[in-house]
């Protein structure tokens, strides 16, 4: 008697396929961002330390362009956000004036569409080159996000200051790129040594830490409870919470979650390491220097 042979499900071949996907895409596609920019080690407990000093980078065609690309193109985008404000306004705020009162907006029409270009840019780099960054799919869905973002002040004139705010983020986006850059061999930034490369390491670390600290730890959360605000404001005026004004406070809560999770993780990492050297009685400081 002849057996007939069941055909497999396809969904089963599916998943098969989805599985040899995931193991053969590269490690470093799927490394996570926080190993991207700083040493990590994993301990006997299998969690993640962040050591002292920056990654020792090799030389990489892909990644090295694509960063030089970046310091490039985030000049002007920096200097016409800086260019949209009243800075005599914005260092003298008094009791009556908001940062709103500081925008003159005298080049957002720049300023948008130069940022856009940017993003447009590096999406199709991203796209055409994957391996120029570590976390492609992760900067793919952050641009896409980031472009959806921005159209609403170019609708709404009365948040374009919004934007200009949001996007003071890139200042820390340089000099996170200006880490790695200018630091390949991964010298710690903290070691007391005054030649040039010292001090310009240590120059960049310094402005790295005090811009992270102070727009994606302060300045995004501040501003999420303005544009919270005005979504509560526009859903009374027109008696309910569906309304256009609850996109940009999905859009920046996303990007607020992720701020706090990448801020969280380096924390904590910090935090595990510096509790393992004082256990080990400054073992681990003898091993990997000083610095952070």
């Amino acid at each position: 008697m002849s057996t007939r042979r069941i055909p497999a499900s396809p969904f089963k071949a599916l998943q098969n396929i989805r599985k040899r996907r995931s193991r053969s895409a590269p490690p470093t596609l799927r490394k996570p961002l926080i190993e991207q920019h700083f040493r990590v080690e994993h301990n006997p407990q299998g969690r993640k330390e962040v050591l002292p000093g920056a990654i020792n980078h090799g030389d990489d065609w892909a990644r090295d362009t694509h960063d030089f690309f970046n310091l490039i193109v985030l000049i002007p985008i920096v200097a016409l956000n800086v260019m949209n404000w009243n800075w005599e306004i914005l260092m003298n705020l008094n009791k009556k004036q908001t940062v709103a009162d500081a925008w003159t907006g005298d080049w957002f029409d720049f300023f948008f569409w130069t940022t856009l270009m940017y993003f447009v840019a590096d999406l199709v780099w991203i796209l055409t080159i994957p391996n120029s960054v570590k976390s492609p799919n992760v900067i793919i869905q952050h641009h896409l996000v980031t472009m959806l973002y921005i159209l609403v002040p170019f609708y709404k004139p009365s948040v374009r200051w919004c934007m200009g705010a949001c996007m003071s983020v890139e200042i820390n986006t340089w000099f996170l790129i200006a880490r790695r850059v200018f630091n390949k061999q991964g010298f710690p930034p903290w070691i007391i040594d005054l030649s040039f490369v010292s001090i310009r390491i240590k120059l960049i670390s310094i402005c790295f830490y005090v811009t992270w600290i102070s727009i994606r730890c302060i300045l995004y959360p501040l501003m999420m409870s303005y544009i919270f605000n005005r979504w509560l404001k526009e859903s009374e005026r027109v008696g309910t919470y569906v309304n256009l004004e609850v996109v940009p406070v999905v859009l920046h809560a996303i990007f607020c979650v992720l701020n706090l999770k990448w801020t969280v993780d380096l924390t904590m990492s910090k935090v595990r390491y510096f509790q393992r050297r004082r256990r080990n009685g400054g073992a681990a400081a003898e091993k990997y220097s000083t610095g952070l």
